[in-house]
């Protein structure tokens, strides 16, 4: 008893303090997509996913895979938020290169994911932590440095200053340029969501293959743009870049509502 208590207290620490650390988009990044897939749900997926998540929000479940990093139950999702690449590949390379990946990473666990939300015979449970986690993992992939370098653990051993705070490539893409528009989750979802009706029709028709290569674009660009041990001028940096970032946010949120919309409408 006292240890199921401890346990529960050490994830609750973990909940407050995981927004300080490391995590694809961060805290805020993850409720954006969230909250802009919320707001193209069908009223039937809306109904669905209600009662499978209750009053919790797809804002705010979008963060549990990474909370319930804290749980040592759960490591075996670790590697499903990702996936790393060795090279950089053309469009017809990458869905070769995905058509025989048998690894247990974001693209293989996707698509688990949506075989098995299709499923009419689910567990409750399972149908709860499945839908977590496809949320989660469709916000991931959109985040640039989820599809980086294998060397480099996608950019978390890219060593750079943003301004004059060590951090890594990685994490400026999760966090520091988010947090540096100093918005509310809900303030910087109203700032970007203005896609187009024939934009969300494009975005969404596209495979998961090609959200992968998009981001394996963009992050293969940042990285010819930096070294090692850089320091960034933020302001600059952001300007170059924060268009890309937006429409990275909005991406994810408009293809997540529309996966959710063809699983449960």
């Amino acid at each position: 008893m006292k240890t199921n208590l401890l346990k529960k207290l050490a994830i609750g620490i973990a909940i407050i303090y995981a927004p300080l650390q490391s995590m694809a988009w961060g805290a805020e990044g993850h409720r954006i997509c969230g909250q802009i897939a919320d707001s193209y749900l069908s009223p039937q997926a809306r109904k669905a996913i209600k009662e499978i998540l209750g009053n919790e929000s797809i804002a705010i479940t979008s963060n549990w895979a990474d909370f319930i990093k804290s749980d040592p139950d759960f490591n075996y999702l670790s590697s499903w938020h990702y996936i790393d690449f060795d090279k950089a590949y053309t469009l017809p390379e990458m869905q070769d290169f995905l058509a025989h990946d048998t690894k247990v990473d974001a693209y293989t666990k996707l698509n688990f994911l949506i075989t098995e939300l299709k499923k009419k015979d689910l567990s409750k449970e399972n149908r709860l932590l499945y839908l977590r986690m496809l949320i989660h993992i469709i916000e991931d992939v959109h985040q640039p440095m989820h599809t980086a370098h294998t060397d480099d653990k996608g950019g978390n051993d890219f060593k750079v200053n943003w301004f004059n705070t060590p951090t890594n490539l990685h994490s400026i893409w999760d966090s520091q340029l988010i947090e540096f528009q100093q918005l509310s989750y809900t303030e910087y979802t109203n700032a970007i969501n203005h896609a187009t009706l024939a934009q969300r029709n494009e975005w969404q028709k596209a495979p998961i293959a090609q959200w992968l290569y998009e981001s394996n674009q963009i992050a293969e660009k940042l990285y010819t743009e930096i070294k090692p041990g850089d320091t960034l001028n933020g302001y600059k940096y952001n300007f170059n870049h924060i268009d890309t970032l937006n429409n990275q946010l909005l991406k994810a949120g408009v293809r997540l509502a529309g996966v959710l919309n063809q699983l449960f409408s």
